[in-house]
This record gives structure tokens, C-alpha cells and sequence, in this order.
């Protein structure tokens, strides 16, 4: 059984609201024109993170001025979930319910100082793998500040980060709220998720690049390199995706898992357009050979995801995911496992009705995930010999902002 971890930090658009006033009366003959009311302010826009794919979508944070550190944005989400499965492994169950989020986000996002804090519980539910109540998810991965940096902004095109930062790896993010589906997939098992280190970005037209040097799986050991290239036009988006492990280490927890000693590539089409979001994505990944550290023989994955969301009338949304994946290796070669064993397969459905109204949401999962060539004993069930689970989730919530009222 493999579990995994993800997230990459992509930017969003933000979306301003504009008043108008008409239909004034005109002034009776030789009295003085009234003066033009005064346009009301603006509210403040969307903030592009924490970032959120769709069909969710964050409101307007409240600002606060905060003396020498000038205006400070805050938002936050609270939710939770129950989840029913069927084959469920040892130390797991078949019912769950718990905290699904209960996070504040704090974050400066002007001038050439500015931080991003994210705080509070959560927790991580994806396919294939037990489920990890919130206070043993805070204690096993990233804490009760999973995300924290400090942002210089060096020149209109260019910023520098440092901290503990969102991965720019994969086309899902980490926490539950920022996705289509309220469980990440078979494809974001093989990724990380949060990375301590530092990275540059560069806007350049359409195109925006960033580079950092990173711990990869959360393992505290600095010696990954990843980077992206996006080119976005309209409502088409284009990223390339690398990144890899320039040292190898022994050392594994269940947030650096033996994928830390890796490579990951991806390519990420998005088409962002009205009712659609339309996103497929192909993900190869490599674990070589390594006997110091225990892989006596390297394997790869080769995998493919499409992921689709259609909004309706009264804010209503289903987003769909699929996803088919393969690993290499053989259990006669001692190859390591990332999967379900060596040589194994992965192939996962998801659909995810979903309402929104201003900030209040509820949606629910419906999942089947199915493994293929397994090796006994790790997949699902008592024994580890079922290769199907379903389960059904559902998640309740609010995303705070300030009070403007954001109507489907």
C-alpha cells in the first residue's frame, strides 16, 4: 500500500467588482449641477492563494491594516467529512468522520516584502490508501503550519520565495478544498506535496517560469531541484513539470516515502473557459537503483489523468476524474514497489457533485478505485487480496472571506 502526498503552487486570476451608477435627474434650469457621488470602493479581490482549481472557489479576503506591515489579507476555510468504503485494510475501517479542514490563511501581497502563512488542521484523504484522522495527519506530515513563506518581490516580473512551499509538481493540490474531488488520486500519490526550500519565479508575457531547490518529500534533506514552465493564452494553459533528487537517502516516513529518491515529469493542459474546466495530464516518474539505500532494483510509473468539471445553473457543479497508471519491475526481480507491487496497474474513477452558495458548500465523492497485476497482500481488504474499492465521501463546509455575498 502506497500513500502519497502533493501539492504545487499555480496562479489564478483574480476578478474585481466594479459599481455604476445611472439615471440621475437632471438639475432644474440655473441651479448648480449636483456634485457626482463619490464611487464607492471596490471590495477587495480574490487572493491567487491559496489557489483553488474549481468549482470551488474562495471569496474576497477581509483586510486589515497592520501597521508597519501595512495591509494583511485573511481568509479561511472550515469543513468536514464522513467517508463509507468496502475492503478495507487492517488498522483501517469502514466508516470515518473528522475535521476535513479548519485552516486560517494570513498573507501580505504588496510591496517588495510580503509572507503567506497557513495554519490550522486538516486532513489528507486520497485512493487507494487508509484513511489518517486529522490528528494523525497533523502529527505524521506537515503540522499545524503546513505552509509558510516569505515572498520578496525583486521587480515587477521576478520574486524570490523561501520556506515552506507549495510543490510545483503535479496538476492537484493538497488540501481538500482546492480541488475538483475531495480525494487526490492515484497519480498524486506518486508526488510531493510540500517542499522546504527556495525558489525564484519569472514572469516573462505569456510565459511564467519558476526554479527551486527544495527538501522534495518533505525530508528535510536539500537536495531536490525542481521547476516549471506555463505558457497560458486565453483560456488555454500549457505547463512543462520536472523535478528529481540530485542525492539519495535512506530515510523514509510517510511523508518521505522511497519516491523522495526519484524523478517526476509532467505535462498539464488546462482549457479554463465558462462552464469548463478541462484538464488532462501525463505523469512519468523514476526510482533508480540503489542498493545503499535498500532499492536493489529501480522502477518507474507511467501514468494519465483527465480531469473534467461542468458548472450548472443555482451553483451547481460535477466535476469527473479518470485515471489509469502503470508501474514497471517484477516481483522475481526484487524491483521496489510503488504501487501494488511491482508491475502493477492502477485505475481510478471519481465523480463529485458539488454546490457552492457565497460561502457556504457541500459536495460528495464517489470513488472506485481497481489495481491490476497486483502482488498478494498489497491491495485491499482483510488479506490484501481485493483488487476493487469504492467509497463514498462527502464534505460540508464554509470558506471565509469578508461579508460580501457571492451568489451563484
Amino acid at each position: 500500500m502506497y500513500t502519497r502526498l502533493k501539492c504545487l503552487s499555480m496562479f489564478l486570476t483574480a476578478s474585481v467588482i466594479a459599481t455604476c451608477a445611472f439615471g440621475q435627474d437632471a438639475p432644474a434650469p440655473g441651479q448648480a449641477p449636483a456634485p457626482a457621488a463619490t464611487p464607492a470602493p471596490a471590495p477587495p479581490a480574490a487572493l491567487p492563494t491559496p489557489a483553488v482549481t474549481g468549482p470551488l472557489s474562495n471569496l474576497p479576503p477581509a483586510i486589515f491594516d497592520a501597521g508597519p506591515f501595512g495591509k494583511i489579507a485573511v481568509n479561511g476555510v472550515l469543513s468536514g467529512m464522513g467517508l463509507v468504503q468496502n475492503n478495507h485494510v487492517p488498522g483501517d475501517d469502514t466508516t470515518h468522520a473528522d475535521l476535513s479542514n479548519g485552516q486560517v490563511f494570513i498573507q501580505k501581497t504588496d510591496g517588495w516584502f510580503q509572507f503567506y502563512v497557513q495554519a490550522g488542521a486538516y486532513t489528507l484523504p486520497s485512493l487507494a490508501t487508509p484513511f489518517l484522522g486529522t490528528s494523525d495527519t497533523l502529527s505524521n506530515f506537515f503540522g499545524p503550519v503546513p505552509q509558510a513563506y516569505l515572498k520578496l518581490q525583486a521587480g515587477k516580473n521576478t520574486s524570490f520565495e523561501i520556506g515552506a512551499l507549495p510543490t510545483l509538481i503535479g496538476a492537484e493540490y493538497t488540501f481538500t478544498f482546492q480541488n475538483m474531488n475531495i480525494e487526490r488520486g492515484l497519480l498524486w500519490n506518486q508526488e510531493p506535496a510540500i517542499s522546504r526550500g527556495v525558489q525564484v519565479n519569472q514572469t516573462m508575457g505569456k510565459f511564467t517560469a519558476s526554479l527551486s531547490w527544495n527538501d522534495g518529500f518533505y525530508s528535510d534533506r536539500y537536495t531536490w531541484l525542481s521547476g516549471s514552465l506555463a505558457y497560458a493564452n486565453g483560456p488555454h494553459a500549457l505547463s512543462f513539470v520536472a523535478g528529481g533528487n540530485l542525492g539519495q537517502t535512506a530515510f523514509q516516513t510517510l511523508a518521505t516515502p522511497v519516491q523522495n529518491n526519484g524523478s517526476i515529469y509532467n505535462v498539464i493542459y488546462t482549457y479554463t473557459k465558462g462552464p469548463w474546466i478541462v484538464q488532462p495530464y501525463f505523469q512519468y516518474t523514476s526510482v533508480p537503483t540503489n542498493v545503499k539505500i535498500g532499492v536493489l532494483k529501480g522502477a518507474s510509473t507511467t501514468g494519465g489523468a483527465i480531469l473534467l468539471s461542468r458548472a450548472f445553473k443555482h451553483g451547481f457543479s460535477l466535476p469527473v476524474r479518470y485515471e489509469y497508471i502503470t508501474s514497471s519491475g517484477s516481483p522475481a526481480q526484487n524491483s521496489v514497489n510503488l504501487m501494488f507491487g511491482p508491475g502493477s496497474a492502477g485505475t481510478s474513477f471519481t465523480a463529485t457533485p458539488t454546490f457552492q452558495y457565497g460561502g457556504f458548500f457541500f459536495r460528495g465523492d464517489i470513488s472506485w478505485a481497481h489495481a491490476s497485476d497486483f502482488t498478494p497482500g498489497a491491495v485491499f481488504g482483510p488479506a490484501g487480496l481485493n483488487n476493487n474499492q469504492v467509497r463514498a465521501m462527502g464534505e460540508i463546509g464554509f470558506i471565509f472571506g469578508n461579508n460580501i455575498e457571492k451568489k451563484p
